[in-house]
């Protein structure tokens, strides 16, 4: 890996972590599954068990740090912690670029979901990945062929439970196509969930199923990742895993993972970018999210106003230009017509610090954030029982 671009000042603050694609992340999971179900192209570099059937569930929010420091309130997974491994997400640490690597086993530097919002440099829209208003067809937009695809035309019965609303999403058709969808609709049904699951599980001679599980980061969103209702929620998915696993067969292999942990961000560590005029001079448009901000500049220097905000934010974040980050690997290797997707700046946030946009003011309301590249948000779990 190349050194940084750009020295850092000294800290104290949580350092940086850069994810090791090819290795331990993410996007490594679903090839190591793919190995054992005899998929061309595949290798488990994670060491997983060997089986013909695996259940993936996908726990969003659940960071690596967050059930370290909970896990005697979580005897479940706790059972499993002698045998589980941290890996990481890519970046930045969020859900649909994590989605995006899961499903295709890609770092984000080839499949090209780069964050919870970007611009897309066809339109100069500012794309939602998870509401996808837009025309841009999500099969164009992410054309790689996804881990389940390629399963199913294996012969593999490859399912997707989770909330019926999500079964043709912009996201879901972008990173986890090719899969059955098994829809539910009550969350709270955890019965019914159960029974999906374990009944997808038996589909064929060799199956797939992968299982959202969203309630936490939305918790961990409203009343923070360190708040008591958080906690709670943690412990009721840790007797729902519990459930689920004797609900399987013995041959099914359940795994356990997250696509970001979270960081609680105090009311005075928000910075509201337009309170700043040094942060936007030569802005032409602000995405990505609180804790990853990424910059699009058109009529300045992106290396000026790089300045401007480590000028503004000093150690308060990593800032580097879009050619310096893929330099240092941030994104693995990156794909030529992937390039202009990534903001001319990207700004990650270290420590509790944020920076909010009034362009986005649903963020103004959150507690718990995540996108940048400190342990808690990159660091998430593989449990496997």
């Amino acid at each position: 890996m190349t050194q940084p671009a750009v020295s850092e000042p000294a800290s104290a603050l949580a350092p940086m972590v850069l994810p090791s694609y090819g290795s331990s992340t993410l996007a490594d999971l679903m090839p190591a599954i793919g190995a054992h179900l005899g998929l061309p192209d595949c290798a488990d570099r994670l060491g997983l068990p060997s089986s013909d059937r695996y259940v993936v569930a996908m726990v969003d929010g659940l960071g690596w740090h967050l059930v370290r420091g909970a896990i005697r309130q979580v005897p479940y997974l706790g059972s499993l912690l002698g045998d589980a491994r941290p890996v990481t997400a890519g970046v930045p640490s969020t859900t649909a670029t994590s989605l995006g690597s899961l499903g295709t086993g890609l770092p984000p530097g080839l499949h090209g979901l780069v964050g919870y919002t970007s611009r897309v440099p066809e339109t100069g829209e500012i794309l939602n990945a998870l509401t996808w208003e837009s025309t841009v067809p999500p099969q164009v937009y992410q054309p790689k062929p996804t881990l389940f695809e390629r399963a199913a035309a294996a012969g593999v019965g490859v399912s997707s439970v989770a909330l019926q609303r999500f079964s043709a999403t912009g996201l879901t058709v972008a990173a986890l196509r090719g899969a059955t969808f098994v829809g539910f609709r009550e969350e709270a049904d955890e019965d019914q969930r159960i029974a999906l699951i374990a009944a997808a599980a038996r589909r064929g001679n060799r199956s797939l199923v992968y299982a959202y599980e969203r309630e936490l980061d939305h918790c961990g969103h409203v009343d923070g990742c360190q708040s008591p209702a958080w906690r709670d929620h943690l412990v009721r998915i840790d007797r729902m895993c519990e459930r689920l696993r004797a609900a399987l067969p013995d041959d099914v292999r359940l795994i356990i993972t997250g696509d970001h942990g979270m960081v609680d961000v105090p009311h005075d560590h928000q910075v509201i970018a337009e309170d700043h005029p040094g942060l936007m001079a030569g802005v032409s448009a602000l995405a990505g999210e609180s804790r990853f901000r990424q910059v699009y500049v058109d009529s300045d220097d992106p290396r000026r106003v790089a300045a401007r905000w480590r000028d503004e934010l000093g150690d308060r974040a990593w800032i580097r230009t879009r050619d310096e980050a893929i330099e240092e690997g941030w994104f693995g290797p990156v794909d030529d017509a992937l390039r202009e997707r990534w903001g001319h700046v990207l700004v990650a946030l270290r420590d509790d610090h944020a920076v909010m946009t009034q362009q986005f003011p649903r963020e103004l309301t959150l507690i718990g954030m995540h996108g940048s590249l400190t342990p808690a948000e990159m660091t998430v779990p593989v449990f496997y029982d």
